[in-house]
């Protein structure tokens, strides 16, 4: 097996690949750092753009390591480089909008340019892929330098530029699912996402039990602390029974082009705002804690609130494109949730938490009898 750099059909996810995600992963606690001072249309705006870039930079390498085989020594030097690159770029975050965005910019430029030589190593022998991994490297040198360039000037610049990269790189992605020579390994793909969102909701976990540590013990503080266990705990019943497998078995109905463009709209597009749900669940929790007496703010409630209709209507938006299944059902309580959320101001942060942690149960529950009364069990494999 380590003979080939080529991914074998029947590739699990690897230590050195779950190592990366780590670092990655460690970039959302910075994320959320971001928002810890405020709920700003700023703070947001900021978080929301350096998100994508750390979460385009992980994405792309996904797609590179789904085609290496990454038990090759070359495919795991190249990783380990790129998680030692991927560390600085996480490190830099808080910096990225006070002056020092090269700081993050080279890094994430060089992580790219990494998961990108990778592929072409894997490609070399395979013409037809070898010219998908072309046709997306061209045309994502723009969105790359829109990075690079705005970095440097800093400033409002700073701000146009990354959301033209952004721009920019949704329209790689879309040249580049085109092509039909991805040769995409579905169970690995699926495998790797269904880890960075578990990994993902963990820390969101770390970030309350933080604030849980550094507080004085009181009993609201443990109903927060049990609240965001349960919360969690429903966000993951909401996507792994049901959603994950849906997901993996509509991509194996494809093949060539039409499973690499699935894969790009419900994976690497769809999976985004989820993770930005994720994000500001987080931050909300830490506001929570840090303030369990008080009502929480508007903008923490707003952070709630999109975080849960972020995450489970996401899921709600990739069934969709897998399978032309809205479940509208989701779509409709978790919308009830949030207005309910938004609307209920006064009380204590703990009640407008027991809120969010009810209507998400509730969503997945009903769902839950729905899916039992067809008489398909859930899967519950992660």
């Amino acid at each position: 097996m380590k003979d080939s750099i080529v991914s074998p059909e029947d590739q699990s996810v690897t230590f050195v690949e779950l190592f990366f995600d780590l670092v990655f992963v460690f970039s959302i606690t910075q994320i959320v750092g971001i928002l810890h001072h405020g709920f700003s249309w700023g703070a947001v705006a900021q978080a929301v753009l350096v998100f994508w870039l750390v979460w385009w930079a992980w994405t792309q390498f996904t797609w590179s390591l789904n085609a290496a085989n990454t038990d090759h020594p070359r495919i795991q030097l190249a990783t380990l480089a790129a998680t030692a690159v991927a560390f600085f770029m996480a490190v830099s975050v808080p910096a990225a909008f006070e002056g020092a965005a090269l700081w993050f910019a080279g890094p994430y430029v060089l992580v790219k340019i990494i998961g990108l030589v990778v592929y072409m190593w894997v490609a070399k022998g395979d013409e037809h892929q070898s010219q998908a991994v072309r046709t997306f490297a061209l045309v994502s040198v723009g969105g790359l330098a829109a990075v690079l360039i705005g970095a440097a000037l800093g400033g409002e610049a700073l701000y146009y530029l990354w959301s033209l990269a952004i721009l920019l790189d949704v329209i790689a992605a879309s040249i580049g699912g085109r092509e039909e020579g991805w040769n995409l390994h579905t169970g690995h793909f699926v495998e790797r996402h269904g880890l960075i969102v578990i990994i993902a909701l963990g820390e969101s976990l770390i970030v309350a039990a933080g604030g849980l540590v550094a507080a004085p013990q009181e009993f609201s503080l443990l109903i927060v602390g049990f609240l965001a266990v349960a919360l969690t705990c429903a966000l993951w019943w909401s996507y792994f029974p049901y959603v994950r497998p849906a997901l993996e078995e509509a991509l194996h109905g494809l093949d060539g082009a039409d499973r690499a463009q699935a894969a790009r709209d419900t994976f690497s597009l769809a999976h985004f705002p989820m993770l930005c749900g994720i994000i500001g669940i987080a931050a909300t929790l830490e506001e929570a804690i840090a303030h369990s007496h008080d009502p929480l703010a508007v903008g923490a409630r707003a952070a709630l609130a999109g975080g849960l209709v972020l995450f489970i209507g996401g899921t709600a938006v990739a069934k969709w494109r897998a399978l032309r299944d809205m479940s509208l059902m989701r779509v409709l309580f978790v919308t009830a949730t949030a207005i309910v959320v938004l609307l209920v101001s006064g009380v204590p942060a703990w009640v407008t938490l027991a809120i969010g942690v009810a209507g998400t149960l509730l969503t997945v529950a009903v769902e839950h009898r729905a899916v039992q009364a067809t008489g398909l069990a859930p899967s519950t494999e992660v």
